[in-house]
């Protein structure tokens, strides 16, 4: 079995030592609203009760704004002058 988002969004905060409150900054990067009581129900053991799974779209942002987190906003782009 393969990877879930959950998975993968887990080793993510491991990998780059992320606590919920960078995660909460992160996704505000993208304009991306999120409370720290679903990210413990995201990071949760898959049968708990209060166990919610990773949607595309919410992985998504945070990927995202993980990457304007470690290279900083995509510079302006440069008009073509026309001569």
């Amino acid at each position: 079995m393969g990877l879930t988002n959950n998975d993968i969004f887990k080793k993510l905060r491991v990998a780059h030592k992320l606590t919920n409150d960078d995660i909460v900054k992160i996704c505000e990067l993208v304009d991306f609203k999120v409370s720290k009581s679903e990210l413990g129900a995201i990071f949760r053991k898959e049968g708990h009760e209060k166990y919610m799974e990773c949607g595309d779209q919410f992985l998504r942002n945070f990927l995202d704004g993980l990457i304007i987190h470690l290279r900083g906003p995509m510079p302006e782009k440069k008009a073509k002058s026309t001569k």
